[in-house]
C-alpha cells in the first residue's frame, strides 16, 4: 500500500448509450482484456433481453402506476428509462448493508460484521451478479446475463443468496461486533 497520499477519484463518464454511470461501471465489470466494445455489445443485448422477459409484468405495473396507459414514456427514450429503473432495482436487490471481516484478536480469528460503504457495496454487487452470471446454463454471455438481471430484479437467483448469506453470516457473528475497528 502507497504511502503517500491517497489517489483521487476519477470521474466516471457514462456510457454513450444510456447516458449512466453505473451503467458504464457495469460495462467494465463485464469487460475482459480491455475488450470494451465487446463487453458493451453483451450488456446492451442483456439489457433488451431482460426487458424482452420482463414485458408482460412490466406492463401490469404500468397499467396499476399510471392510471391504465400502459406507456413509459415515448418510444427508445421511455424503453430507456425502464432499463435503467429495472436495472437499478436489481443492483438494489443485491447490494449488501452489512458482510464478515476476518480481525485477528489474541491468537484467535474472529468474523467481525461490518457495515459496507455505498461504492463497495455497488462493486460488491455487481460481482456478484457477473459471478453468478458466468455459471448459469444459458447459452452464451448475453443469455446469461439478462437471466440473473431478472432474478436479481424479482429478488431470486444466486446473487441474491449470496447477499442473505453474507446477512446470516453477520447475524451469527454479531457477539463479536465490538471488535470492530
Amino acid at each position: 500500500m502507497s504511502r503517500r497520499n491517497a489517489a483521487p477519484k476519477r470521474d466516471k463518464l457514462p456510457d454513450p448509450v444510456y447516458e449512466s454511470q453505473i451503467v458504464a461501471i457495469f460495462v467494465n465489470h463485464i469487460m475482459r482484456n480491455g475488450k470494451k466494445s465487446l463487453a458493451e455489445r453483451v450488456v446492451y443485448g442483456a439489457f433488451n433481453k431482460m426487458l424482452d422477459k420482463l414485458k408482460g409484468k412490466l406492463k401490469e405495473d404500468d397499467d396499476s402506476s399510471e392510471g391504465g396507459s400502459g406507456q413509459s414514456g415515448s418510444g427508445q427514450a421511455g424503453r430507456a428509462a425502464s432499463i435503467i429503473r429495472i436495472f437499478n432495482q436489481a443492483l438494489d436487490n443485491v447490494r449488501p448493508a452489512v458482510e464478515v471481516k476476518s480481525r485477528r484478536v489474541g491468537g484467535s480469528t474472529y468474523q467481525v460484521p461490518v457495515e459496507v460503504r455505498p461504492e463497495r457495496a455497488t462493486a460488491l454487487a455487481m460481482r456478484w451478479i457477473v459471478d453468478h452470471a458466468k455459471s448459469r446454463g444459458e447459452r452464451g454471455m448475453m443469455l446469461r446475463l439478462a437471466g440473473e438481471l431478472v432474478d436479481a430484479y424479482e429478488g431470486r437467483g444466486g446473487a441474491v443468496k449470496k447477499r442473505e448469506e453474507t446477512y446470516r453470516m453477520a447475524k451469527a457473528n454479531q457477539a463479536f461486533a465490538h471488535y470492530r475497528w
